[in-house]
């Protein structure tokens, strides 16, 4: 194009003579022409820059549009999901809650059947240290191990050495025992003899076990013969000396070992009769 501009430029002068000031006008349209044709040359390339970096960033927006479109889609699937958990989660927190407050009534129904054995027990204590209260503690010992009310009586008060048979001091204690025992016919006893580890040399007596329970057998027929205690509440048994209170080796703690202990069984049939009333109560 450039050429084509000369080459007229040319012809025109030589076909025509034309004065130096018409040359250097037209000198100057030639120079002008060009620089308007390098400057649009210039933008364009600009603009063809530019269509590119904008191609570019078109191409970026419609990925990025792509993927939120994408997510944007999972979003409400995951906001359906939520809200179907959100009301399985409230369904079962309200079962969660249900489920406690009933098995808070059955430990509270537990608690209060457990309050009212333990009030038995208390009574029962507080009955047997009143009647007793005037006995050495060297020779009767009331106690209480886990809920279980133990009444133990020394050798030397129930019998003579070597011997089952009651002695009379020894019959008042039983009939006091008695009196308290009468009183609560729902209470069930069991009698257990111990002895101490020396073995046993007597007429119709084999061992310490044998005399152990002979000791039981004799203080549960003065229960029932002299007191009417019912026979069917209590239980003989030997223990001989398998299960000492202390080592049986001075003659004191071999005394502590020759014991006669009443023990008040607790009966479980009617503990569990409680806690059922109790939870039919808590429907």
């Amino acid at each position: 194009m450039k050429k084509a501009i000369a080459l007229m430029i040319s012809g025109i002068l030589l076909s025509s003579c034309v004065s130096q000031k018409k040359f250097t006008e037209l000198e100057e349209l030639q120079q002008n022409t060009k620089n308007l044709l390098d400057s649009a040359t210039v933008k364009l390339n600009s603009c063809d820059e530019e269509k590119e970096a904008a191609m570019v960033t078109l191409k970026s927006l419609q990925e990025q549009n792509k993927f939120l479109t994408a997510n944007n889609q999972d979003l409400i699937s995951n906001i359906g999901n939520l809200t179907t958990l959100s009301q399985k989660g409230a369904e079962n927190l309200e079962m969660s809650l249900e489920s406690m407050k009933e098995k808070d009534v059955r430990i509270q129904r537990m608690q209060d059947a457990v309050t009212k054995k333990d009030s038995v027990t208390l009574a029962l204590v507080t009955s047997l240290k009143g009647v007793l209260g005037n006995m050495s503690d060297e020779d009767i010992e009331i106690n209480v191990e886990k809920g279980v009310v133990y009444v133990s009586i020394s050798d030397k008060l129930l019998f003579r050495s070597g011997s089952y048979t009651v002695t009379s001091r020894a019959k008042e204690v039983l009939g006091k025992v008695a009196t308290v025992v009468n009183n609560k016919p729902e209470l069930e006893f069991m009698v257990e003899g111990h002895s101490d580890n020396v073995p046993i040399k007597a007429d119709g007596i084999v061992d310490n076990w044998d005399l152990s329970v002979k000791r039981a057998t004799a203080v549960v027929r003065i229960l029932e013969k002299d007191f009417g205690v019912a026979p069917a509440r209590m239980t003989a048994a030997g223990r001989s000396y398998y299960v000492p209170v202390a080592d049986n080796d001075t003659s004191s703690n071999r005394a502590k070992n020759r014991r006669t202990r009443i023990i008040v069984l607790p009966k479980l049939d009617q503990f569990y009769s409680m806690l059922e009333q109790g939870m039919e109560a808590a429907k």
